[in-house]
């Protein structure tokens, strides 16, 4: 067995930047499912716990949340709309980064 064939050794589909923009939206799913659970064993009626998730997905989420509509349809809508560009953002901005193309600033 050579060292390429070794599974260990064999280089992975998933950029970097991939995997982080995949790590923060499964974090901001973790905050919607926690702002919900947070909701639900408020019996008040007063919570506040929307806000989190809708800060982490920040600015889309915001913007979205003006669409037309209430309730919590239009949270879940603008959270992940707010999520997914920001992981775009994400992921776009690691390409540029991890980028090799040798091309530096102009002097």
């Amino acid at each position: 067995m050579t060292v390429s064939d070794r599974p260990s050794a064999r280089r992975s589909n998933m950029s970097a930047g991939a995997i982080i923009a995949l790590a923060y939206l499964v974090v901001c799913a973790a905050l919607l499912i926690w702002a919900f659970a947070v909701t639900a064993a408020d019996d008040t009626g007063e919570s506040m716990a929307a806000v989190i998730p809708l800060l982490a997905a920040a600015p889309v989420s915001l913007v979205a949340l003006m669409l037309p509509g209430d309730g919590p349809a239009t949270v879940v809508v603008a959270i992940a709309l707010g999520a997914s560009a920001n992981a775009a953002a994400i992921w776009w901005c690691a390409r540029a980064l991890h980028r090799s193309d040798g091309a530096g600033p102009v002097s």
